[in-house]
């Protein structure tokens, strides 16, 4: 355990689940498309995903009517729409679904397009996004997975419509460890392990119950295996969310994605965007702005959201803190495993908040406020931005 000595001892989560079949190829930056088509082809067909036609996706969402469009990203246009499914009695039935369809110019989402083919039909997680199917006819790209009534954690965190209740605290919590479990199996579990690449509000699906899922597989790498300390790469994920280590050497490794997800529970905690270009100069940077109070044990509290409004335990906030700037440190050795970030995480959820105010979080009312589902947003309202290189 470690840096967690402090907190109670917990079982480690995952260790009763089945390691998913092991990913025989896997793509690289600089696959050709037709070279990441050979090698994913194998299991595209084994049946783990289901193969649309162009026709089929067209019918399930209305075709592309806009009344069921649901948010854009770099990737292209993402759309809800509706698939028969026969159940195991052989009665048809239907299904929710997202359905993402790359934009046709995008080179660099048909790499993306086949990482995620490949990556989502082997893996499975309850904190993993589902892959139902794809759809690969002529010059379309599509994917489809399973529908998110909740949206993303973006969208619920950030820029909160006036009369939207935010986020509780007993919520945020259970959002973190949700998304720590689902990185703990890709890191410990898949075999051989994934290194994710692309943590971000944006790209933490929510269900009815604020259940929290990874998605957006397509620019997540095979990890170092063997002898091997890291994957070099060029630099690819979202401003600020990816670890200076990673930024100037290119050499992509488990800690790079510890130092994302220290960024998210940041976050998580402050209610505030890692970037927002609309708050005055000195807090436009998360990091830069939250220094001084994560350097004093004292000042913790100036750290949580005021749409909280004081409403969470005192030292369970201190160790949320205490975890995300473990999670951040510079140097990558010093950051933690996240296994043992999963078990703090576990100790500070089993510290609820209790209230009768609670009651009222959206954990428990309001209705579904879909806002997005897998999808790259780029630039816009201060928030993350995408980018494909940086410079050293």
């Amino acid at each position: 355990m470690g840096c967690f000595g402090c907190f109670a001892p917990a079982a480690r989560r995952g260790a009763g689940d089945l390691k998913p079949s092991k990913l025989a190829h896997h793509c690289t930056d600089d696959d050709s498309v037709a070279d990441a088509q050979r090698k994913v082809a194998p299991d595209v067909g084994s049946g783990c995903a289901h193969s649309f036609t162009f026709k089929d996706l067209l019918v399930a969402t209305g075709y592309f009517n806009e009344a069921n469009f649901i948010g854009e990203g770099g990737f292209g246009k993402v759309y809800k729409g509706k698939i028969s499914k026969t159940n195991s009695q052989g009665a048809s039935d239907a299904q929710m679904v997202a359905v993402k369809q790359l934009a046709r110019e995008s080179v660099q989402g048909r790499k993306e397009f086949l990482v995620e083919v490949l990556m989502l039909t082997v893996l499975s997680h309850p904190n993993l996004v589902s892959l139902v199917g794809f759809c690969a006819q002529g010059d379309e790209r599509l994917l489809v997975y399973e529908y998110m009534p909740f949206g993303s954690l973006e969208s619920h965190l950030f820029d909160v419509p006036h009369g939207k209740p935010p986020l509780d605290w007993n919520t945020r919590v259970k959002i973190a460890v949700g998304v720590a479990e689902g990185l703990s199996y890709l890191h410990n579990v898949a075999d051989p392990p994934i290194i994710y690449r692309d943590m971000k509000a944006a790209n933490i699906l929510l269900d009815e119950d604020f259940s929290p899922k990874l998605s957006d597989f397509g620019l997540a790498k095979v990890g170092p295996v063997g002898d091997r300390t890291h994957v070099s790469t060029r630099v690819m994920g979202t401003y600020g969310y990816c670890a200076p280590d990673y930024v100037v050497s290119g050499k992509l490794t488990m800690k790079s994605d510890i130092y994302s997800f220290g960024v998210l529970l940041l976050e998580l905690i402050t209610g505030r965007r890692i970037y927002d270009a609309s708050r005055p100069k000195p807090e436009q940077s998360l990091l830069t702005w939250s220094r001084p109070f994560m350097h004093d044990k004292r000042k913790f509290h100036r750290l949580a959201d005021p749409a909280l409004r004081g409403s969470y335990p005192p030292s369970a906030l201190n160790q949320l803190v205490v975890i995300s700037i473990m999670c951040l440190q510079d140097q990558p050795h010093v950051r933690p495993i996240i296994a043992d970030v999963a078990i703090g995480l576990n100790h500070v959820a089993s510290q609820p908040y209790a209230s009768l105010a609670s009651m009222g979080s959206p954990a428990y009312s309001g209705s579904p406020q879909y806002s997005r589902t897998p999808s790259r947003r780029r630039g816009g309202g201060g928030g993350s931005r995408r980018v494909s290189q940086y410079a050293s």
